[in-house]
């Protein structure tokens, strides 16, 4: 597998003529939120709507920067696939997150454990949206078998972007969405590579 560094540099590559498209995607994203997250505040109703969108919003969010990745076609109403597959993506984000829950009431470090197994399911799901959920979380946990660690340090590494994000408050996010996404789709489709070669 390609260093962190390498897929990274990919990203930002496959990135290029695309950030408008990609800033305006993860901008609808984020509205979504937090509209229904702060109606959230006002009526318990809202709360179940957030529940029931997470995931299958989720889901599209993936997508899109998976097809972008892969130079795929892509607009912007692909970010409401998971709608199409509504079901599926819900229980997806449900099974993860109650299973996650459960390992960290153990202790902290099975339920990042717990996470890090989980982390390809989504991919997985778009990938074969035939599959049951709990059939993903399956496959996600065979794919990430010693690379664990390897996804761990993918994501810590952007902790720095991150920070500067919230310096801006918030409106670095636009942009750093897309390349945390898209650098997540290569990590995932050289995993693939590797696991069917």
């Amino acid at each position: 597998m390609n260093s962190i560094s390498n897929l990274k540099t990919v990203s930002l590559e496959q990135l290029k003529g695309n950030w408008y498209n990609a800033v305006i995607a993860s901008l609808v994203f984020f509205a979504i939120n937090s509209f229904v997250g702060v109606l959230g505040g006002y009526s318990n109703l809202f709360n179940v709507v957030s529940l029931a969108i997470a995931g299958p919003l989720y889901f599209g969010l993936v997508k899109y920067f998976l097809k972008t990745k892969r130079k795929e076609t892509v607009i912007l109403e692909s970010l409401f696939d998971g709608f199409k597959v509504y079901v599926p993506a819900l229980l997806l984000s449900l099974l993860m997150t109650i299973f996650t829950f459960l390992w960290t009431l153990l202790l902290i470090v099975p339920g990042i454990i717990a996470s890090l197994s989980y982390s390809q399911a989504f991919f997985i799901l778009i990938d074969n949206p035939e599959i049951s959920a709990m059939d993903a979380l399956k496959k996600s946990k065979e794919m990430m078998n010693g690379h664990k660690w390897n996804y761990l340090g993918l994501v810590f590494s952007f902790i720095g972007w991150a920070i500067l994000a919230l310096l801006t408050c918030g409106i670095g996010f636009l942009w750093l969405t897309p390349y945390f996404h898209t650098t997540l789709s290569n990590f995932y489709d050289e995993l693939k590579t590797e696991k069917t070669a």
